[in-house]
């Protein structure tokens, strides 16, 4: 499933901790709220609490005016007595019972969410769900609702699956790629949004409730960080230029080699995995396209003797620790 996670409204300060300690539910929903906040690192204390009641709304549609719901005064309630620095209602459509799609609708829940951030000094974070389709990392309007909700929020984050081609690129099987995720920054107001994905594996751990009769015990899925393998890590400066002096010197005499993943007889990134036989075909084009992207490589037209017509050829722009150009 991919979540769009939006949140930030409000400031936090950075001593403010949670303080206090209750969650309500069953024993094992406690067992795997403990052991999800133990494996993350996470400091302070949590709170959680399962919303039942049908009418526990922010917002309500009462033929056809917006009405404030009994949630938010007890959020309020809750935040002051717990000193709350942070609060999540996790998912943004179970909090209202208004039209999704209502621009005007949603404003009025993100005012009753502002002003319990800025009365309150906290920060409220809701994760949502995105539209059917494509994953589209780092694109803010992939979240189902109104454009108000996005348009509200200080920051705005996308959670996605691992994609076929980023699983190629790396070099990851089938299985290895189920389990990772990306977080990507798709809005933000006061700072510099980042251009990198945080990545995270999905990993189980024992929540401690094996029996004689269930010996196996249940498992709960949490995650950890993780950081894709260096596709460059092979080349060497001397492998490098090794693969650039070919890319030089061309597949033939007076010919050159295609900046095209898919040429054939031209194609460049055959090279790449002669000097490093551990890369995949993936990886061996993802490198010859980050060295078009980085001036390594330029392309320009040149006439192949073989056809005597001109094609986009590759050429090489500058070497490592140097910024000699064509």
């Amino acid at each position: 499933m991919r979540l769009s996670a939006e949140g930030a409204l409000g400031g936090l300060r950075a001593d403010r901790r949670i303080r206090g300690h209750k969650l309500d539910g069953s024993r094992n929903a406690n067992r795997r709220s403990a052991e999800t906040a133990s494996s993350s690192g996470s400091q302070g204390y949590l709170f959680i609490t399962a919303v039942r009641r049908a009418d526990a709304k922010l917002a309500l549609n009462r033929h056809g005016e917006m009405t404030p719901g009994k949630l938010g005064a007890a959020l309020e309630r809750t935040i002051a007595r717990r000193e709350a620095g942070a609060v999540f209602l996790d998912p943004f459509v179970k909090i209202h019972s208004v039209g999704e799609n209502d621009n005007m609708a949603i404003d009025f829940i993100v005012e009753i969410l502002s002003g319990l951030a800025i009365r309150h000094n906290c920060a409220i974070c809701s994760p949502h769900h995105t539209r059917k389709g494509a994953a589209d990392p780092g694109n803010a309007d992939t979240g189902r609702s109104a454009g108000a909700l996005k348009d509200a929020f200080r920051l705005c984050s996308t959670l996605a699956p691992m994609s076929k081609d980023e699983a190629d690129t790396y070099g990851l099987s089938p299985d290895e790629r189920a389990t990772l995720i990306r977080l990507d920054s798709a809005k933000v107001n006061l700072v510099r949004r980042s251009a990198q994905a945080r990545w995270f594996r999905l990993v189980s751990i024992s929540i401690g409730n094996a029996t004689d009769l269930y010996p196996h015990g249940d498992e709960i899925q949490t995650v950890e960080s993780w950081t894709p393998p260096d596709t460059f890590a092979q080349l060497m400066t001397a492998t490098i230029n090794a693969i650039l002096d070919r890319i030089e010197t061309g597949p033939s005499d007076g010919g050159r080699y295609s900046p095209a993943p898919n040429a054939k007889e031209r194609a460049a990134w055959p090279l790449v995995r002669e000097f490093c036989p551990g890369l995949s075909d993936k990886q061996a084009k993802y490198v010859i396209t980050t060295w078009l992207k980085t001036g390594v490589l330029i392309k320009r037209p040149h006439e192949d003797p073989k056809d005597r017509h001109k094609h986009a050829s590759l050429f090489v722009g500058k070497r490592p620790g140097n910024a000699r150009s064509e």
